[in-house]
């Protein structure tokens, strides 16, 4: 991490530093007791693997009775690039629908009985442009990590992180640019369908982005405040406020994904109590998780966003849960176990 300078993300910096570690006695406690389950070992696969993952970071038995969606939305000024087929002004409009009922993920958390919240981040103040300034001021993007902290309080015990922001994916490729080199256009993709003219003018605008933050890009908080925006500092407030309230992360989407990765780069194991919900259709989305060391829970060829990916993951979660809790062992169903 960089020297601590006194300003504002100081307190960050000894936070991402100093996380609290996995309960692994909780984590044995599922092991002796999946022995005894009726099913061979192993026979779950990867559900298994996730009980153990929800007592690692709730330091109980697997359960999942509050799961919350948090959805954070921000608008850029990077949108004066001409780098999306829709105005900025679809952002304030999907919040509204949110709020109606008539959005995907709505139905999404009905279907898997998730809560939902929804937070509007001064939509009528889009960032600073990133291809002539930093979308935030130091001050102003801890204030919005710290909103996005105070967001995930309410006793959830799970908690699935989405966004919503036109613009955000490229924002979101000029942080894993930013973070992890490479080309613009191997992090550039299409998010809400930019083709042709549209797409070279948002490679164009991550390149000159990065070029013109270039000399600051060694600190990740840097990264996150010069290249992001105001709903990806808040995801990665949730996510440091959930690891440190021991309380398991679904990441949605490359946007979410990106915002956890400055996280990631800071401190490796920052997203130890974290799953990749999916991987998207965003071409650099898988890049993205690969850079994290994660494998996604699904692959459905979506590219929505609005949480709707992890929202879909929170069911095998769930799954998980009540599959460890509620099976009977070998002796309570009078079932003959191995010899």
């Amino acid at each position: 991490m960089a020297a601590t300078t006194g300003m504002p993300f100081d307190d960050f910096r000894t936070l991402i530093d100093t996380l609290p570690g996995p309960d692994m006695a909780a984590v044995e406690a599922v092991r002796a007791r999946d022995k005894d389950l009726t099913k061979p070992q192993g026979s779950l696969g990867r559900l298994e693997e996730i009980a153990e993952w929800l007592a690692a970071w709730t330091g109980r038995p697997p359960a999942v009775n509050r799961p919350l969606v948090a959805v954070f939305a921000g608008n850029h000024g990077v949108t004066e690039e001409g780098v999306s087929p829709f105005p900025a002004a679809v952002t304030a409009q999907m919040v509204s629908n949110f709020a109606a009922g008539g959005a995907a993920i709505n139905q999404i958390c009905i279907a898997h009985d998730l809560g939902l919240k929804v937070f509007d981040l001064a939509l009528d103040m889009p960032t600073g442009n990133i291809t002539r300034e930093a979308a935030l001021d130091e001050r102003g993007c801890a204030a919005t990590m710290a909103f996005g902290m105070e967001a995930v309080a309410g006793g959830s015990d799970l908690i699935c992180i989405g966004e919503m922001g036109i613009g955000n994916t490229t924002v979101a490729a000029a942080v894993m640019h930013g973070l992890h080199g490479g080309t613009a256009a191997e992090w550039v993709g299409p998010g809400t369908g930019a083709e042709g003219e549209t797409l070279a003018r948002k490679v164009a605008a991550v390149e000159r982005a990065v070029t013109l933050h270039q000399a600051h890009l060694g600190d990740p908080l840097e990264v996150l405040r010069r290249l992001g925006g105001r709903e990806l500092a808040a995801m990665a407030g949730a996510i440091l406020a959930a690891r440190v309230e021991r309380i398991p992360v679904i990441i949605d989407g490359y946007v979410a994904t990106a915002a956890a990765a400055v996280l990631h780069k800071a401190n490796p194991k920052a997203l130890d109590h974290c799953l990749i919900g999916h991987v998207s259709a965003e071409p650099g989305h898988m890049k993205a998780i690969e850079k994290l060391g994660k494998t996604p829970l699904l692959a459905l060829g979506m590219r929505l966003g609005e949480g709707t990916g992890a929202a879909l993951a929170a069911g095998i979660v769930k799954a998980a849960a009540q599959c460890h809790s509620g099976m009977a062992t070998f002796s309570q169903a009078g079932v003959s176990g191995r010899d």
